[in-house]
């Protein structure tokens, strides 16, 4: 599983980062990580002003998923 560098070293393998994860989730400066808001791409004349003034606010993923996010992304 050791690869070796570039003196001959032993060097563990870079671990990868999940795309899909990458793509949807972005770490903030603590220990939080921010998602996308649902409801907000499309049929938004229906939806009232005060529902997509709220969309617009930054969303948090829940702290008990926390853990299973920062596993697909190892690299923030």
């Amino acid at each position: 599983m050791l690869e070796f560098g570039v003196e001959g070293e032993n060097v563990m393998p870079k671990m990868k980062t999940n795309r899909a994860a990458a793509k949807r989730f972005r770490s903030t400066g603590g220990s939080r990580v921010k998602r996308g808001s649902a409801f907000r791409r499309h049929i938004l004349t229906k939806k009232n002003r005060k529902t997509k003034r709220e969309l617009r606010q930054p969303a948090y993923i829940a702290e008990c998923d926390v853990r299973e996010v920062n596993r697909l992304m190892p690299y923030g």
